[in-house]
């Protein structure tokens, strides 16, 4: 089994499908559309969590946690991505069946080949699905928050977005720390 990349260490970056609308005036081609770390994220703060696969239980009400704050992400300049192995014909599928989904405001990667869960060390080789992990990059490509859940249990995005806050201050943030506390002056 691959180890998971760490805290500090560099984002190994990707170039995958991903689903980026249901608008049904558009074609189907127009649904989709191939994303490139580098290109398209590189230079700024990304939030990339993986889940299992779609037409699930647990997933649907991560996804839809993301897009209700998917704002305050874009607020302190910092995108969001999620992934799963299924292919960017299945999330469009499960988008235009899902209400919580059908207005998401972020691209889903198809993760199809499982290359990029696997150069994160997170593919569940029992299961044949990425685990349930949120990676928080800088501007600079270097990984500075993983966390990984469970199967069975979901993410709490208000926490990744605390996490998220207290990396941008580049300060000492304690315990149970949130936007406008103190920071730690040593």
């Amino acid at each position: 089994m691959n180890r998971i990349l760490g805290v500090g260490q560099k984002f190994p970056g990707f170039e995958v499908k991903a689903t980026v609308s249901i608008d049904t005036s558009k074609t189907v081609d127009e649904a989709f559309k191939t994303l490139n770390y580098q290109k398209d994220y590189y230079g700024k703060w990304l939030v990339l969590f993986f889940y299992p696969k779609d037409f699930t239980f647990v997933c649907p009400t991560e996804i839809k946690a993301f897009g209700d704050l998917y704002q305050e992400f874009k607020d302190r300049d910092c995108d969001v991505l999620t992934a799963s192995i299924d292919s960017e014909f299945v999330h469009l599928a499960w988008r235009k069946d899902h209400q919580d989904l059908k207005n998401l405001p972020f691209p889903m990667l198809a993760d199809v080949k499982r290359e990029l869960s696997s150069n994160l060390g997170i593919l569940d080789e029992k299961e044949g699905v990425a685990q349930r992990a949120t990676f928080i990059i800088d501007p600079e490509g270097i990984v500075r928050h993983v966390s990984v859940n469970d199967l069975s249990v979901g993410r709490n995005p208000k926490e990744i977005l605390r996490v998220l806050d207290a990396l941008q201050t580049d300060e000492l943030c304690p315990c149970n720390w949130k936007k406008g506390d103190d920071t730690i002056n040593v």
